[in-house]
């Protein structure tokens, strides 16, 4: 397998880096970083570059534009169009190993991040990794980074000071080009309503109150004053995500949930 150039996948300055950050950083690359990135490339290949990395590695400065304006087209044509339910995959993962993280540790969230993924007498194990990563060699922390993309292995990164990265496939990739069904909510919705019960279904992924309406068809007032209730009954819970508040299901609303589903099978 070919290794990805570091200086393709910088490390988010945030939480959720836009594209437009992700791509000046690449553009403002040291061209000392992208000849050394490019010299492991060659050694891969036995010291062969295409021509167009041999221009690349002689003059970064030229070409760093052009690649990141390439990114961008292809972001805008394969990527763009589906972020939006990309984006929610990606953020129901991050809160449910956070409250995983919360509810059962930090070695819990890690063993169940991928079956090649261990916690095994304080260290990090990662099975049939072809080359090790060391404290020595890599900067403080580990950056956990979910991904549609990364099934079905996990993909590293190790770049000096930088923290290490460990990109593994997000939850509930297989339901991404999924339609959403509103099964699941029938026997709830005879409990706490049928919008209330709705709205906690549609809260696969976190949302705002906004999104929330558009998803399920309610208005933004109705929408906002069952999340108020929801929340005082311990269903949902709040996150501020930058400028935005997020909604999202307690473990108390995933198992009324679950129930649910279990209640209809045995009745079929």
């Amino acid at each position: 397998m070919v290794n990805l150039p570091d200086f393709l996948n910088p490390a988010p300055a945030t939480a959720c880096p836009h594209l437009s950050d992700e791509l000046a950083a690449i553009e403002a690359t040291d061209p000392e970083q992208v000849r050394r990135d490019l010299d492991l490339l060659a050694a891969e290949r036995d010291g062969r570059l295409s021509s167009r990395l041999r221009s690349l590695h002689r003059t970064p400065r030229t070409y760093l534009p052009r690649i990141v304006a390439e990114i961008e087209v292809y972001w805008r044509l394969a990527i763009a169009p589906y972020w939006g339910r990309i984006r929610s995959v990606l953020e129901a993962d991050v809160f449910h190993r956070g409250r995983q993280v919360a509810e059962q540790g930090t070695a819990q969230a890690l063993d169940e991040l991928h079956h090649t993924v261990r916690w095994v007498s304080g260290g990090l194990h990662l099975v049939q990794r072809h080359c090790a990563i060391t404290r020595i060699e890599t900067g403080a922390g580990l950056l956990l980074v979910p991904s549609v993309f990364a099934w079905p292995r996990v993909l590293t990164r190790s770049v000096v000071p930088e923290p290490p990265q460990l990109a593994y496939p997000a939850r509930g990739i297989g339901t991404l080009w999924e339609r959403r069904t509103h099964e699941r909510i029938e026997a709830l919705a005879a409990v706490i309503g049928r919008s209330r019960a709705l709205i906690l279904a549609e809260l696969d992924s976190p949302a705002s109150t906004t999104e929330l309406a558009q998803r399920s068809g309610l208005s933004a007032a109705g929408v906002s004053q069952h999340l108020t209730a929801l929340r005082a009954a311990g269903l949902t819970s709040t996150h501020r995500a930058g400028r935005s508040v997020l909604y999202a299901r307690t473990g108390v609303a995933d198992a009324l949930l679950r129930t649910d589903v279990k209640a209809r099978s045995k009745r079929r």
